[in-house]
């Protein structure tokens, strides 16, 4: 979906335009999904610059309430930055922006998606375990560079 708008579960779901840059991640910032070494604002340019990536927004009106950022690397899928401002939580509106992400995904023939969630955050890890999610035993690596 680039350009298109999506309405689900009273959301217009779209691709995130430059003006939504600082709403986006001010969303971020008050669902703590954001850590010191990762700036949001860069974050969401290099994903809306990537032909194999997106940031997806959930609104009400006007007002950013949901976000998914989502890409590719030509096997696996992956969600990133799913938010659903405190305010609406508990409305569906979590499953609502996951779902927008996979059907992104889906509609570039991506067949699996993955996401990662520390460990001290039970109660996202309860949220997708509702919604279909399952623990995959991998170690996952990093190496900052």
């Amino acid at each position: 979906m680039k350009g298109g708008i999506q309405m689900q579960n009273g959301l217009a779901i779209e691709p995130a335009s430059d003006a939504d840059i600082p709403a986006l991640a001010d969303l971020w910032h008050r669902c703590n999904l954001t850590v010191p070494y990762n700036d949001p604002v860069e974050d969401i340019a290099f994903a809306r610059a990537q032909p194999n990536s997106e940031v997806l927004v959930g609104r009400i009106g006007a007002e950013i309430v949901a976000s998914v950022m989502v890409g590719h690397d030509g096997h696996r899928g992956w969600l990133y930055y799913v938010a659903v401002d405190p305010d609406h939580q508990k409305s569906g509106f979590g499953a609502e922006i996951v779902r927008s992400g996979e059907d992104w995904l889906r509609a570039r023939k991506v067949r699996k998606s993955m996401l990662m969630i520390r460990d001290t955050n039970t109660a996202v890890r309860a949220f997708y375990e509702r919604i279909g999610y399952e623990v995959a035993p991998r170690t996952v690596m990093q190496r900052l560079l």
